[in-house]
């Protein structure tokens, strides 16, 4: 089954668009867990069991397991094993390199550690996202249209033509063969979903900013979903798992994950 399909089947199955992104930091975290000898596990870990049941995905972000050196990268390996089978596995970590330096990348998330995808920077081109979509069951989404500010600087560069964000939309799509290539678009940029879902209509859309970053979720889920209703994970990271900083933080998580799976239902179109 490929990369595209299983992700439309278990999005189908558990009536789920929801993607939780685990960006956990330390200062962050309830202030009891951080004298735990693995806090990083431990507050992930019930994060995990107290969402899995709203939830389609999860996009665990490289970056703030990487800051704690081997510690982190031990505490990553342990989390990835502990997510459940019906869920897409997404490793956050924005890779790609020159060809070979790539195909190191690749084998390190998609075959040394379990993750089902990655997202990776197309700005190397073709040669360098390519170890990431080589094998039909993992999934690369691709970076198009980002949340941040900053995504004004280049992803609207316009050559007279088209926009940068519209011609990697429309390359990747041609990149598409396997049925493995995703977009990551922001919901800060409902407008700009819209063009990409017009121009990549058969890829699944990555869709950060919900939450902490003030997306419009109701726009959003209008923009990115099919006529079918399908092809879109709706992200959510720190507006869910550090939802309290308390003993009730997992439960408090699990409610938001919830509520959240519950607003993007309802603005489905049928």
């Amino acid at each position: 089954m490929s990369f595209n399909s299983r992700l439309a089947q278990i999005c189908q199955t558990k009536k789920s668009y929801v993607c939780v992104g685990l960006d956990v930091d330390i200062e962050k975290m309830p202030a009891f867990l951080r004298s735990e000898a693995d806090p990083l596990y431990v507050f992930s870990k019930a994060i995990i069991e107290a969402t899995a049941d709203y939830v389609a995905a999860f996009k665990i972000n490289i970056a703030f397991f990487e800051a704690y050196g081997k510690a982190g990268w031990d505490a990553l390996e342990r989390i990835v094993a502990s997510l459940p089978e019906n869920v897409i596995r997404i490793a956050d970590a924005k890779r790609a390199d020159i060809g070979n330096s790539s195909q190191r990348y690749a084998h390190a998330f998609l075959h040394a550690m379990p993750f089902d995808a990655i997202t990776v920077n197309p700005y190397l081109g073709y040669d360098s996202v390519k170890p990431f979509i080589e094998n039909t069951d993992k999934g690369a989404f691709i970076l198009c249209i980002t949340s941040n500010p900053g995504s004004n600087d280049f992803q609207h560069f316009n050559n007279g033509d088209e926009q940068l964000f519209e011609k990697v939309a429309r390359t990747v799509s041609h990149w598409n063969t396997l049925e493995n290539c995703g977009l990551v678009t922001g919901a800060t940029h409902p407008e700009e979903l819209a063009r990409v879902r017009q121009l990549a209509p058969n890829l699944p859309l990555l869709i950060p900013g919900i939450g902490a970053q003030g997306g419009d979720l109701e726009l959003s889920v209008k923009n990115a979903l099919t006529s079918a209703n399908d092809k879109a994970l709706f992200n959510s990271s720190r507006g869910i798992i550090y939802s309290a900083s308390d003993h009730s933080f997992a439960e408090k998580a699990g409610k938001s994950a919830g509520e959240l799976q519950r607003a993007i239902n309802n603005a489905l179109i049928f």
